[in-house]
């Protein structure tokens, strides 16, 4: 299983950044993803989720309205396009697989429960 991120960046405050995730060794299109981030000496922190089919989304509170997450099952790609960037959405942005075990309904209340991910894009926001 790899996925591996890409389009971070240094941009301004009210900046766009779109952010891939290419995925493989796995049948993407069975499994829901989501992004999380970790900001410097933070935990890391939720920040959007897709169901498998790519109709259904969650966003943590702080970026809805800003962030879309959408998925490309034909090329394994999932996607999160951040607008009205904010200093405080710097961070690592990475990807991660959610397993079977976690359905859709529980994943605003087990959304670290992620087994596979990424080694991050890094995003910062200069105000």
């Amino acid at each position: 299983v790899q996925l591996v991120e890409s389009g971070g960046g240094l941009v301004q405050a009210g900046g766009s950044l779109r952010l891939s995730c290419v995925t493989s060794g796995f049948t993407f299109y069975n499994y829901n993803m989501i992004w999380v981030r970790q900001a410097p000496g933070k935990g890391p922190e939720w920040v959007s989720a897709i169901k498998a089919g790519g109709i259904s989304t969650y966003y943590t509170d702080s970026v809805k309205g800003r962030f879309t997450i959408s998925r490309d099952n034909a090329k394994n790609t999932l996607y999160l396009q951040m607008n009205s960037l904010k200093p405080e959405d710097t961070a690592l942005y990475y990807c991660a697989r959610l397993p079977l075990s976690v359905h859709w309904s529980d994943i605003p209340l087990r959304p670290y429960e992620y087994n596979y991910w990424g080694q991050g894009t890094q995003v910062t926001v200069s105000s």
